[in-house]
């Protein structure tokens, strides 16, 4: 999993990140806590839903570490989420994409999804 950030300065989220590479594998946004405005999933190259997990953890263990928020994105399709208030996560940002929601799935979607998050 490959995470590039950006600083962005704005008023709702200063940074950005891409993971082009959202699969079973958890991978850390931001190491400590932070909060969330916006998420875009992009999963087009999916034939089926792919659930993009947040985790409050630093390095969580998928399948069965508690997922804080569970997103859905259609199959071919892209989806935005705006948290005008945030959603706020004290101990760290990372995500995984999954073929089903809640805890227990561990199974990648057959294409990776590419998922943006503006946070702070």
């Amino acid at each position: 999993m490959s995470v590039s950030t950006v600083t962005l300065g704005a008023r709702f989220g200063a940074y950005f990140a891409k993971e082009d590479d959202a699969d079973e594998s958890a991978g850390a946004i931001k190491a400590s806590s932070g909060t969330v405005y916006t998420v875009e999933i992009n999963n087009s190259s999916n034939s089926a839903n792919t659930y993009i997990k947040f985790f409050n953890h630093a390095s969580p263990t998928v399948g069965s570490t508690v997922p804080e928020m569970v997103l859905k994105c259609p199959a071919s399709a892209t989806v935005t989420y705006q948290f005008t208030l945030g959603i706020a996560f004290d101990t760290a940002i990372s995500i995984a994409g999954l073929t089903a929601g809640g805890t227990a799935g561990t199974a990648a979607p057959g294409s990776n999804a590419i998922v943006k998050v503006i946070y702070d």
